[in-house]
Parts: C-alpha cells; structure tokens; sequence
C-alpha cells in the first residue's frame, strides 16, 4: 500500500500515491543540492521577485488550495482561505525585508575592515503536521528561499496533496531548477534522509517525542535544528478581565483548525472570583458552532484531521473524567454511525495538577478550566508546566499585565487580551518542552544561515 489521503469527513480515499523509494529520495536530494549550487549565487532582487510570484499565485489558486485543505485534513473552507493568504503575506514579508536583515554588519577592530556577512547554507530539510498544511511550510521556505537555501520537505503523509501543490506553486512561480521538493514518504524514512551529507539542518514542527527524535540524530551528526513542538499554552483571565471579551476570545483560541493547533489555548486559569462567570460566558462561545462539512462555506468547525486522533481525544477527556473532572459540555462522539472524526466542543471543570488536562496537551477541541485562588497562583499554576510556547493573559490594567507577558510567563509568545498567534514580522517559537529555535521575523531568516567572519589586514 502507498501513502493514503483520506477525507475526514466521511472516511473515504482520497487519492493513494506511490511512495518515493531510497533510491528516489536520494535523487532527489541531489536534485536541489545540484540546483542550491547556482542558487547560492543569485541576487536578493531576483529571489524576491520570484518570491512575489509565488505570493501572487497562492492569491490567485486560494479557493482552490483551501479546498484541498478541507478535503485532505478537515479545515472549514474560511481558516483555510485564510491560512493561504497568511502564507501570500509571508512570502511579501520576506521579499521585502530579506535583504535589509540579512545585510553585511561592519565592526570596527583593528583590520582594515571586518564584518559579518549571512551566507546560505544549503539544503534544509523540513518535516511538516497535517495541521496546517501549508503555512507550517511556507513560514520555513520563504525565508530558507530568500536566504539562497533550498528546501526538501518531508510532509504528513495525510496532506501529500498539499505537500505536491505547493511545490507546483514553487516550480510555476518561476524558481529554475529543483529549489524545492516533496518526498513521498513514511516517518520511517526520515533517517535516512537527516544522515545524506547534502542535508545541512533540519526543522520540524511536531510533538516533542518526534522533536526529540530528529534533535538527537541531527545532533549526532552536527546538524542544525530548529524545534517547534507541542504546548499547553496558558490563558490566564484575571479578577478585573472583561469577561466578555476574554470568553470571546478564549473559545475561538481553543476551536481554531478544529482545536488542533500548537498554540491553540489549551489550559484556562481563571481567577476564583470570576470563575463562574466566566465560565458561563465561555460555554455559550464553545456551543454554538456550526459544525458540519468544512467544504461548506458556514461550517465554523470541522472534523479532526483523523478518526484515531479523535478516538484518542476522547480516551484523554474520558480518563480526565475517570480522574474527578467534570465535564460541562460535550464529552462524547456525535454521530456514531457515521463514517467520520467529528469531536464535540467539550469543556472540563474542577481540573487539578496531576490531571491529564493539567499535564499534557490535549489537541484538540477540549478546554480545561482551572481555578486560581488570585493572580500570584494563576501565575503559578500557568507556569507549572513542562511546555513553553505560548501564553496569554486577560486584564483591564494593561501595566500588570504587561509586566506579566514580559517578566512572569514562561513561554516564547505572551499576549495581551489576545489569542497567541503567529504573525509574518515577530520570531515564533518556545522554549522547555516546546522546542528551541525561532522561526519568523529577522530572527527566523538567520536560524539557516553561516553567520561569517570576514577580516581584512
């Protein structure tokens, strides 16, 4: 059998493709690192006026890719719209700033002249979740292409389709050669693909059981990484919050791609005295949604992107159950006689550390509230976590909690009356558990490059 691509929301296959043999991959391999050979040598106006191709076509096929989207892993047709054009967005970015951030920066030292100069390094690979199939992607390429690094990308198998419509935008675009690639394959393979001498670095976003994985051989053979892993990103809403607004807020952050999201909020510490409102508010936000086909241009939640991770969703909120949770919406498998991974929007009460929810993360469309005594103990109870990535918390006065997002959160993103998202110009990524590296901004261009000393006597 080969890779399956197979539609969530009635179970069928969608397409099966062959899968790529050893002697494939390692062709194609070869393939860009013959291309990266000329590639490292082209100017940053010609790069970006590829990249604003690429930008140009994304727009241009949008419906057309969010549709896939929703095919092949379940995405309402508006996040998926949505997501395409996020990826148009960064490709413009990096078009524009590449350059400037990646410019010579002369030190003065006793040589006649010295400098610092960003050098590519050749061929990346990325391995990349179903989750968001075509963002998680272009936020490692436009900056590796604007660099003059090429890429190879090791796809969920789920979202080959994705996989091979992004590399048709790259080839149309109008990037000569093999800047980039898709291999066909199973995670069974990646080794070998990390051990090829032509393989440079590597990134991943995955959990932290794959992240520690691939760290460990790339590791073994000098390679760089970049780790963006799980996370039980805390919302902390304070005494003084506006309730409202943060019970917006926090539902669309919990039931974002379907609730399958690294920094979907996932752990919502909420101060005692206004828990039960809150909660309230929060409840109304959750059961609402339309849920239905994500082809659908009204579905607001779609299936999850398979029936085994939705079976095993519901074995976490059983067991969280079993463990003295409560569980105030949701909780169960609709639709059982049919063919598809629909999960209800759930939310648990009465969760306490030891809990799964207040361990582990839970991806998917389940929330976990937890109460805190006063704003010292929400601080405590979000930062009692072996994860680091992203956090937010909710109060009407902003100095507190801006001090807090600065100076008291553990994790690499702390917003402010906001859902953690992942914006073009800022650097994405966490810390602990959650992975090392950033991704995005000036600080995601210079993960992939040689930092090089250049000195004149």
């Amino acid at each position: 059998m080969g890779i399956l691509s197979v539609n969530p929301f009635n179970g069928e296959v969608i397409k099966e493709y062959k899968e790529d043999t050893v002697q494939e991959i390692q062709a194609k391999i070869a393939a860009v690192h013959q291309t990266w050979c000329v590639y490292q040598d082209t100017d940053y106006k010609s790069r970006a006026a590829l990249l604003l191709n690429v930008a140009g076509l994304l727009e241009e096929r949008k419906d057309q890719l969010a549709s896939l989207m929703a095919l092949e892993m379940g995405k309402p047709l508006r996040q998926g719209a949505a997501e395409v054009l996020k990826c148009a967005s960064v490709c413009k970015y990096y078009a524009e700033n590449a350059e400037r951030f990646l410019a010579d920066q002369y030190v003065e030292t006793e040589a006649a002249k010295s400098y610092v100069s960003m050098r590519p390094i050749g061929v990346v690979l990325a391995i990349m979740p179903w989750n968001f199939p075509f963002w998680q992607v272009f936020r490692f390429l436009s900056p590796a292409l604007m660099a003059g690094n090429c890429g190879v990308l090791k796809h969920s198998s789920g979202v080959t389709g994705c996989a091979l419509a992004i590399e048709a935008v790259i080839k149309d675009a109008g990037f000569e050669g093999d800047v980039f690639k898709v291999l066909i394959c199973s995670s069974n393979a990646v080794a070998k693909v990390i051990e090829n001498p032509l393989i440079k670095a590597v990134t991943i976003t995955g959990s932290t059981n794959a992240g520690k994985k691939v760290a460990e051989q790339a590791g073994s053979l000098l390679k760089k990484t970049v780790l963006e892993l799980g996370g039980s990103d805390p919302y902390l809403v304070l005494a003084d919050a506006d309730l409202a607004e943060a019970a917006r807020i926090c539902a669309d952050a919990r039931l974002i791609n379907n609730g399958q999201s690294c920094i979907a909020a996932k752990r919502f510490i909420v101060v005692k005295e206004v828990e039960e409102e809150f909660t309230r508010l929060f409840k109304y936000h959750m059961e609402y949604r339309i849920t239905g086909d994500p082809l659908k241009e009204d579905t607001d939640l779609g299936p999850m992107a398979r029936a085994d991770l939705r079976d095993e969703l519901h074995q976490q909120v059983l067991k969280c159950i079993k463990q003295g949770a409560s569980c105030i919406l949701g909780g169960e498998i609709p639709f059982a006689d049919r063919e598809h991974a629909f999960y209800q929007p759930t939310i648990l009460t009465n969760i306490k550390k030891g809990m799964l929810a207040y361990d582990e993360e839970i991806f998917g469309p389940v929330a976990a509230i937890i109460s805190a005594e006063d704003t010292n103990d929400a601080l405590r109870i979000a930062n009692d976590t072996s994860f680091g990535l992203g956090a937010a918390v909710f109060s009407r006065d902003l100095e507190l909690a801006e001090d807090i997002a600065r100076n008291k959160l553990a994790a690499g993103s702390c917003f402010v009356n906001e859902g953690v998202k992942s914006d073009p110009a800022l650097p994405f990524g966490g810390i602990n558990q959650s992975g090392y590296g950033r991704e995005l901004g000036m600080f995601g261009i210079h993960e992939f490059v040689n930092i090089k000393t250049v000195y004149i006597k």
